[in-house]
C-alpha cells in the first residue's frame, strides 16, 4: 500500500510540475516544409507556430503569406523570425528594417526572433555588435519585444553575457532532457526531425514558455523611413574593363561602400560577370529587365500552383496584383506575373565559405534552381568555387 501511495504521489508531482504547467508545444517552419494543413497541425497539439518571414536584405520566404494566413485561420499562436546575414552594423540595421517592412500590418502573438547562425569572417565582438544593432532597431521599429534564436554552443561561446541578459534566448539543443544554459530562455527547439500530422516532411519541434506570448498583439506598424532613406538598391554585373573606381563614380557611391557591402578582399581585383550589390541615392534611369505577363486563372487554379509554374513567390503575386485574400481567386481573373527578359547566367566566385542555402537567400533564388543550373554542386561552398546565378538586377 505504501508503494502504491508513493507511486501515486510521483504521478501527481509529474503532472503538476512547473515544466508541464508552463510548456507550450510549438513548431518553426519555412518554405521547406511545403504545403501545410494547419488544422491538422493544431489537432496534433501544436499551439505556437514560428514562421520564417524573410532572410538577408531582400528575400521573402516563398510560403510566408500562405503560412501566415492559414496558421491564423487555424487559430494558432504566431511568431515571426528573420534569417540574418549581416556582416556590419549598417547591414544589421538594414536587415532589421527589411524584416519590419515584411511583417508590417500583421499581428504577432510572440516575441520577434533573430536567427543569426553563420559568423564566417566575424569576431565575437562583431557578432554581438551586429546582433544588438539588429535587435534594438527591430524593437524600435515594431514596438514588439525580440529574442535570439541560437544553438547551445553559440549561446555559451559566442553571444555575450550582456546581450543574453538583455535579450532572452530561443535555444536549440537536441538529445538532452533540458537545455544547459545559465541564461533565461523562452523557447527550446529540441528536435529538427519531428513528424506531425499536417506536414509531410521533417519539422523543428519546440517547447515554449508562456512568457514568450506578448501582452500586446496589435498589428505591427509600418516602419518609418530614415530622412536619408531615399536610396535604391541594385545588383551590378561587372563588365570587362570595369574598376571599382569607375563603378563607384557611375552610381554616385564610394569604393569603400561597395567593398563593405560585397566583402571584397582586394578592391584592385574584380572579375567580369561578378555581381555587386550597390546602394545609391542618385536618381538615375535604369533599364529594367522586367516585363509583365498576364495569366488567366483557370478552374482549379490556386496561387500556390501559379507561383510554382512561373517560379515566383506567392507574396510577389499578392503584391503585383493587390490580392486581398491569397486563398480566393476566380476563373477568368487576370494575374500579372513579372518575368525577366534576360535569362543569362552570371558567374559568381565564392569569396568566403558559405552554404548553398545562405547563398540562395542572399540572391533571392531557390536552392532547387541553383542545383538545376549547377549540376553536382555541393551544399557547402568554399573560397574560389564558381557558381552560376540567374541574372537579376533589382530587388
Amino acid at each position: 500500500m505504501k508503494k502504491l501511495s508513493f507511486l501515486f504521489l510521483l504521478i501527481i508531482l509529474f503532472i503538476f510540475s512547473p515544466k508541464n504547467l508552463s510548456a507550450i508545444s510549438g513548431i518553426d517552419i519555412s518554405e521547406f516544409q511545403g504545403i501545410i494543413d494547419f488544422n491538422e497541425v493544431k489537432n496534433s497539439g501544436i499551439q505556437i507556430v514560428y514562421i520564417r518571414s524573410s532572410a538577408s536584405f531582400s528575400y521573402i520566404d516563398n510560403k510566408f503569406e500562405e503560412n501566415y494566413t492559414n496558421a491564423k485561420n487555424a487559430n494558432l499562436k504566431i511568431g515571426f523570425y528573420h534569417y540574418v546575414t549581416a556582416r556590419t552594423i549598417e547591414e544589421a540595421e538594414e536587415q532589421a528594417r527589411f524584416f519590419a517592412s515584411v511583417i508590417k500590418d500583421k499581428t504577432t502573438d510572440c516575441y520577434l526572433a533573430m536567427d543569426f547562425e553563420v559568423f564566417t569572417g566575424l569576431t565575437k565582438e562583431e557578432v554581438n555588435a551586429i546582433s544588438e544593432t539588429f535587435l534594438t532597431t527591430l524593437e524600435n521599429l515594431t514596438n514588439k519585444k525580440a529574442l535570439i534564436y541560437s544553438d547551445a554552443y553559440n549561446a555559451a561561446n559566442v553571444f555575450s553575457e550582456d546581450l543574453l541578459t538583455k535579450y532572452p534566448l530561443w535555444i536549440a539543443e537536441y538529445g538532452v532532457e533540458k537545455p544547459e544554459t545559465k541564461y533565461a530562455y523562452l523557447g527550446w527547439q529540441y528536435s529538427d526531425e519531428g513528424r506531425i500530422n499536417g506536414i509531410n516532411d521533417n519539422v523543428d519541434l519546440d517547447e515554449f514558455k508562456e512568457s514568450i506570448i506578448l501582452d500586446d498583439n496589435s498589428p505591427i506598424p509600418k516602419p518609418e523611413l530614415k530622412p536619408e532613406e531615399t536610396t535604391k538598391t541594385i545588383y551590378y554585373r561587372v563588365k570587362p574593363g570595369d574598376t571599382l573606381y569607375w563603378i563607384a563614380r557611375r552610381y554616385h557611391t564610394t569604393i569603400n561602400s561597395i567593398v563593405k557591402l560585397n566583402h571584397i578582399p582586394n578592391p584592385n581585383l574584380i572579375y567580369p560577370n561578378e555581381v555587386f550589390k550597390i546602394i545609391t541615392n542618385y536618381d538615375y534611369n535604369t533599364s529594367s529587365t522586367i516585363k509583365d505577363y498576364i495569366y488567366i486563372v483557370k478552374r482549379g487554379d490556386t496561387l500556390t500552383r501559379i507561383a510554382h509554374i512561373y517560379n515566383v513567390s506567392i507574396s510577389n503575386l499578392v503584391t503585383w496584383n493587390n490580392i486581398k485574400n491569397p486563398n480566393l481567386i476566380f476563373p477568368g481573373q487576370k494575374i500579372i506575373i513579372q518575368t525577366l527578359n534576360n535569362t543569362d547566367l552570371i558567374k559568381y566566385t565564392v569569396r568566403t565559405p558559405i552554404t548553398l542555402q545562405s547563398l540562395s537567400q542572399i540572391y533571392n533564388v531557390s536552392v532547387y534552381e541553383l542545383k538545376e543550373i549547377n549540376k553536382n554542386i555541393s551544399n557547402y561552398l568554399m573560397i574560389g568555387d564558381i557558381i552560376y546565378l540567374p541574372e537579376t538586377y533589382l530587388y
